[in-house]
């Protein structure tokens, strides 16, 4: 018998990236236990709808993956254009028929469950930027016409996401797409353009582009002391919830700042505060720790991958959980202003949960093939 038939004759379990999976089911424990604790001193009802819906929203996730990781990855690239204008189509039914929470109308109301379009789309433009940018010959950098494309790929749907509005998950876009361009490799003169019409641009953005909310949030990241009942209300609460966890925290919920309902949206976008009070130092390293060995293990999955439309796509989606993690971390800790972003496999959530996964499910899918060859 051939080394290649017998490579091809793996079981399932032999040919999944087992490694992959634990970790990724060691942050679902994480979060599971850190939601528990976050809701615990709301109602009992109220709490326990809200861990069940996220217990739903795990399982369907993990159907998702396993389910993407059979799917010959290759589908995706023949099914990206068609999946891209689906979700802006949804960005556009958003404007017409979203559900408006705090201000911002992100959610389609399907009955059964509220969909974000904005979460999705991430995704969406992920595939259909690892399908152009492989089909291009990078040689000494892409040039200018090169990024023609890549600039309406993910200009589009963050025209449609700061419309709602939801400034960070449209920068959240452009960060993800910036990111994959310079793994494929960008001309120095068009980064040193890029650099100086970002710093021309930024006062006219701060003057004519930021609404007045997203102006304080920022001169409140500055100075958090200037409006703290107000404004910098969030960000203290926050990082005294972080700093009162100190070594070992104070015990499962026991944080007096969460559970005394001092630090808002504590189960979603503040969750990690929850986690650093009452599991401290040893705890957020230890979350911090697993993310870092979930982006290693990804990066290696790149690397191995058996085409460069797979390469980008892990380079995409690892790009995608990182700027998550980074830009919610930072706000907690008080290192980058107050937005509205999850916290990946921890916030509550069921498009964050469900998309993170069924990215989670296509680098699985890479991984699953490397062993095919």
């Amino acid at each position: 018998m051939s080394t290649n038939l017998k490579v091809k004759e793996r079981s399932f379990f032999q040919r999944l990236d087992l490694n992959f999976v634990f970790v990724i089911l060691a942050l679902n424990v994480i979060g599971l236990i850190n939601l528990y604790s976050a809701t615990h001193s709301l109602n009992v009802t109220y709490n326990e709808r809200l861990f069940f819906q996220q217990l739903v929203w795990l399982f369907g996730g993990w159907f998702l993956f396993f389910l993407i990781t059979l799917v010959d990855y290759e589908f995706w690239k023949r099914f990206s254009i068609f999946f891209y204008f689906v979700n802006i189509f949804l960005l556009i039914a958003v404007m017409a028929f979203g559900t408006s929470v705090y201000g911002s109308q992100r959610w389609l109301d399907l009955g059964f469950f509220r969909l974000q379009p904005s979460e999705t789309v991430k995704l969406a433009v992920i595939l259909m930027m690892a399908k152009h940018l492989s089909e291009k010959s990078a040689g000494r950098g892409l040039g200018y016409k090169d990024l023609v494309f890549p600039a309406l790929i993910t200009g589009v749907p963050f025209i449609l996401t700061v419309k709602q509005p939801d400034l960070g998950t449209a920068l959240l876009m452009t960060f993800i797409s910036s990111s994959m361009i310079l793994f494929v490799r960008i001309k120095k003169s068009i980064l040193i353009l890029v650099t100086i019409l970002t710093l021309f641009a930024t006062p006219i953005a701060w003057n004519f582009g930021l609404k007045e909310y997203q102006r304080n949030r920022v001169l409140t990241f500055l100075s958090p002391g200037r409006d703290p009942r107000g404004t910098g209300y969030n960000s203290i609460q926050s990082k005294i919830a972080v700093g009162s966890g100190r070594i070992l925290g104070k015990g499962f919920r026991k944080g007096t700042q969460s559970q005394l309902e001092f630090i808002p949206e504590r189960h979603s976008d503040f969750i990690f505060s929850v986690l650093s009070e009452e599991h401290g130092f040893i705890g957020s390293v230890t979350t911090l720790s697993l993310f870092l060995i979930l982006f290693i293990m990804s990066i290696n999955i790149a690397s191995s991958a058996k085409d460069k439309f797979g390469t980008l796509m892990v380079v995409g989606i690892t790009s995608a959980i990182f700027w998550h993690m980074f830009i919610n971390i930072g706000m907690v800790i008080g290192l980058l202003p107050i937005v509205g972003v999850p916290l990946p496999l921890l916030s509550y959530g069921g498009s964050s949960m469900l998309t993170t996964m069924l990215g989670l499910g296509l680098i699985s899918a890479v991984a699953y093939r490397r062993y095919l060859f």
